[in-house]
């Protein structure tokens, strides 16, 4: 919204590792260019298109070339669009689970690490409460390149927060290595700290969003 001993897949940071940026072509269908305006235009477009398999765009040739584009140059080049626009909105939702996504491609095994240690944490039951059952790190991958591909027919909001859950249990995996890292290495576990605090913000973002939602009002 990132090979080594397991000790430092451990102690790596999460992070979210921005796309390679769109070309002036690809802004074509929008008149004036590539200017912020048109793009953020376009990042709702292009989410709509997607969530709602092309009926978001009252312009069929538009959704046409922005399902094409998401084929030829890959999820990446879709979520450029994305990576501005604010948490609560739907390009920004996208965004987020684009982020979790590409975290897992880049590093599953220090994903799966991490996830493992957040559910065997006790405060787990707590954490996701109410929400529903967090996925995998496998499950979450397949989970957001349905929806990042259009081809998602589930609920929406459900997906969301259960990529919300899958938020708090990693955060939780994170702050466990940190606890574990602290007596030989503050500085990774300081740095963990930080980053299971910023997936917690992730979150809470994605359970808002959720609730957007089935309002709607994510737009």
């Amino acid at each position: 919204m990132n090979a080594n001993p397991a000790r430092q897949h451990q102690a790596a940071p999460f992070r979210h590792h921005k796309p390679k940026p769109f070309a002036p072509i690809d802004f074509e269908p929008f008149a004036g260019g590539p200017d912020p305006a048109r793009v953020s235009e376009a990042a709702h477009l292009a989410a709509q298109a997607l969530v709602h398999h092309g009926r978001g765009s009252e312009d069929p040739q538009v959704t046409e070339r922005l399902v094409k584009l998401a084929d030829k140059e890959g999820l990446e080049a879709v979520a450029e669009l994305w990576s501005e626009s604010p948490a609560h909105t739907l390009p920004g939702a996208l965004w987020r689970l684009y982020a979790l996504r590409a975290a897992v491609v880049n590093d599953p095994d220090r994903m799966a690490s991490y996830f493992a240690a957040g559910r065997r944490t006790a405060q787990v039951a707590h954490a996701v409460a109410g929400a529903a059952e967090p996925p995998g790190a496998n499950e979450l991958r397949a989970m957001a390149d349905s929806i990042l591909s259009g081809a998602f027919d589930g609920e929406f909001d459900v997906a969301l927060e259960r990529t919300a859950a899958f938020c708090r249990v990693i955060a939780l995996g994170q702050a466990e290595h940190a606890h574990d890292l602290e007596p030989s290495n503050d500085k990774h576990a300081r740095r963990l700290t930080r980053d299971a605090g910023q997936l917690l913000k992730t979150a809470e973002d994605l359970e808002s969003s959720a609730k957007m939602w089935r309002r709607g009002e994510l737009d």
